[in-house]
């Protein structure tokens, strides 16, 4: 397993939960539970960046990369 597949799978479980959460504000009639998803749904769009930046980063300034890409 490497770094890169860790991040991908990290992004992918976060965008799973962040449409999880979007699901649940939309099903409840609970005003302060649907705000309450709601906001976790954005905070997952921080994580997203955040784990999705380091990935590109990584991408790009990998050394194991760096052979595979002249080929």
């Amino acid at each position: 397993m490497t770094v890169q597949s860790d991040f991908k799978k990290a992004i992918a479980a976060a965008e799973s939960a962040k449409g999880d959460y979007a699901t649940f504000a939309e099903a409840t009639e609970d005003q302060m539970a649907k705000e309450m998803f709601q906001q976790m749904a954005q905070e997952m769009d921080g994580h997203i960046q955040q784990l999705t930046s380091r990935l590109n980063y990584l991408a790009k300034n990998n050394p194991m990369n760096q052979g595979q890409q002249q080929q």
